[in-house]
């Protein structure tokens, strides 16, 4: 197989698609690799290294999606890359198709077949391709949050630890799974008292369990999350639903009853946001406010810290990209059906329930399409 790695063109996107390591890994598959030259730069990754690796270098995005079989990339493809997809291409990278009627409509239009990584599973109901860019953009939402608070930046002018005689800031995570653990830790290290709400009691005892008294936790009904974002400094929005437009859990009301200057992190505007007033913003612009309350909701955070977040992000498609060179797709989903969950577009049709019930669209099953293929 072909496999194909352009340079990533979201605005102050600095992650890429395929690491020197994993071109050499498909190399030593027996694949050939073409990279975009100057892909990697924003990661580290120096041509030369592509190079060495056994990939060739092509001199623009064009080519590599003329040529190849699989593109692999970061993020959802952008209209200009969408125009460039063919019938029968695979396309492997994050989509995010249930908050953009636009993509999903221009990759049906494609003929492609597209699998998500933020829907891939794994045998204990996780999601293996989102967890290492969960973790990341986590332990990035207090640090992000930290300087948004900040008065020069339009916050409160709290410091997250407080000091000796003053209280440290108050932050509230909404949602106790891999995000939210990660970004309590880290809020938490920082000296702040940190609660995390969760719908799952299951959740609530492990975190009990495993972080004591760390943080604080608590079960999320409507009334507690509202009365406790009302007295935060800062809000951690880390909820997911896989697949699905995320939940709004703060409404726009509500912003008036928070304090003046705190701050919404919005880890989980990829798929639409958790509050009703999030909209997505970018590294360079990462930061807006409505009635007092300052927004931070930057839709790919990770790529903040470009070369951490590409190298987690490698570890973990690297198996998933041989499965699908070696034996094609089809055969690849037909024996991982964990695979077969990270479908969400083949031929003209969609094929993830949750993106399908979020845009009104029919979906085929993705194994009916894997039958029909």
């Amino acid at each position: 197989m072909k496999i194909g790695c352009p340079t990533e063109i979201k605005p102050q996107e600095f992650r890429v698609g395929m690491t020197p390591d994993a071109a050499r890994e498909a190399v030593n598959h027996g694949h050939s690799v073409v990279i975009q030259k100057g892909a990697g730069a924003g990661a580290g990754f120096a041509d030369a290294d592509y190079e060495a690796a056994g990939a060739a270098l092509l001199d623009t995005a064009e080519e590599i999606f003329a040529t190849a079989d699989m593109i692999v990339k970061v993020k959802e493809p952008q209209a200009v890359e969408r125009k460039m997809l063919r019938e029968g291409q695979l396309l492997f990278t994050y989509l995010h198709l249930a908050p953009d009627p636009d993509q999903t409509r221009d990759l049906l239009d494609s003929g492609c077949t597209a699998i998500a990584y933020e829907t891939v599973t794994d045998a204990n109901g996780g999601l293996p391709l989102l967890a290492p860019m969960s973790e990341v953009a986590g332990r990035l939402a207090p640090q992000v949050g930290a300087w948004t608070l900040q008065k020069a930046n339009g916050g409160r002018g709290v410091l997250m630890g407080g000091v000796p005689g003053v209280a440290p800031a108050k932050v509230v995570v909404i949602g106790g799974g891999v995000v939210g653990t990660h970004a309590a830790r880290i809020a938490a290290g920082m000296g702040a008292d940190v609660t995390v709400l969760d719908r799952s009691l299951n959740r609530l005892k492990y975190l009990d369990d495993v972080f004591g008294n760390v943080f604080k936790n608590q079960y999320s009904t409507a009334g507690a999350t509202a009365e406790l974002v009302n007295t935060a400094d800062m809000v951690i929005g880390a909820v997911l639903i896989p697949g699905a437009a995320a939940p709004k859990l703060v409404s726009r009301a509500q912003l008036s009853d928070m304090k003046p200057g705190a701050a919404l992190v919005d880890v989980a505007i990829d798929q639409g946001g958790c509050f009703e007033t999030s909209r997505a913003t970018t590294h360079a612009d990462p930061v807006y406010e409505v009635d007092g309350i300052m927004h931070y909701c930057v839709a790919n955070m990770p790529g903040a810290v470009a070369r951490t977040s590409t190298q987690a992000l490698g570890n973990a498609t690297l198996p998933f990209l041989l499965n699908l060179a070696d034996k094609g797709w089809k055969q690849a989903c037909d024996d991982d059906p964990h695979l077969l969950n990270g479908l969400n577009v083949h031929a003209g049709k969609l094929t993830y329930f949750a993106v399908g019930k979020a845009l009104g669209i029919d979906v085929l099953s993705p194994q009916l399409a894997l039958k029909a293929a």
